[in-house]
């Protein structure tokens, strides 16, 4: 669903059976500064009359606050994070849900449960759906990693290379689907991909409602949500692009 504004948040957590829960994902964008690797930490979220509600989390994203992937469905977003400038926020995703901008990221702070304040950068990301409208949004918490307390160390030494750990369950992908998923994933309508990849668009519906049941997820949220929990799409590039090793040769 699109929405144009988002009124003022108050804190508390909206009934969860007023939206359905989306499954969640992660990923990292090339072009968005950062300061440290970022955590599996992301969660779904729809506009609801007066809040973004948190629809679905990993448990990356929810054990900062102190609650679980299940508890912290129906928070609104809004409530959990705030950023220097007041309204800041709320800013941003009027300009993300209008189309004015597919993306965007923030310095935000919020507190754990025990009420100490943490602080991350926050990118999230619009999700169109069939009418070319924001359906959705997929937002992504990068955790800066802290320092060592105590005295300098010794000569640093260089650690070894870092490789991000690979899902096995996800499915593979043809060429074109593959193309479809990365279209999707970047916010594009299916009219826009119909265009781009010279295919009707009763063709890429048919294709999206084929991964939607490939990847068991209800909706297009969804769908990129799921498809970067299972480390489908590259690490670190916008836009988002499909690994090599999830397309048939």
């Amino acid at each position: 669903m699109a929405t144009t504004s988002f009124p003022d948040a108050s804190p508390r957590k909206h009934h969860r059976d007023t939206q359905p829960a989306l499954p969640a994902l992660s990923a990292t964008l090339r072009n968005t500064p950062r300061s440290a690797p970022a955590s599996r930490a992301v969660c779904t979220v729809r506009s609801f009359p007066d809040n973004l509600v948190i629809t679905s989390a990993e448990p990356e994203f929810a054990r900062p606050f102190g609650l679980s992937s299940g508890e912290i469905c129906g928070y609104g977003l809004l409530e959990l994070l705030h950023a220097a400038v007041p309204d800041r926020l709320r800013e941003q995703f009027v300009a993300l849900s209008s189309g004015r901008q597919p993306r965007f990221t923030e310095k935000v702070t919020g507190k754990d449960g025990t009420g100490v304040s943490f602080h991350a950068e926050m990118t999230a990301i619009a999700v169109r759906g069939l009418a070319g409208g924001t359906s959705g949004a997929v937002v992504l918490l990068h955790h800066p990693a802290a320092a060592a307390p105590g005295p300098a160390a010794p000569a640093p030494v260089a650690p070894p290379p870092v490789t991000r750990p690979v899902a096995h369950d996800g499915p593979l992908l043809s060429a074109l689907d593959a193309q479809v998923l990365e279209g999707v994933a970047r916010g594009e309508s299916t009219v826009q991909l119909a265009s781009r990849l010279y295919l009707s668009r009763q063709g890429i519906e048919y294709r999206i409602g084929q991964m939607l049941r490939r990847f068991d997820t209800p909706n297009r949220p969804a769908l990129v949500s799921r498809a970067h929990a299972l480390g489908m799409f590259a690490d670190g590039q916008w836009p988002p692009r499909v690994l090599p090793e999830r397309v048939k040769p």
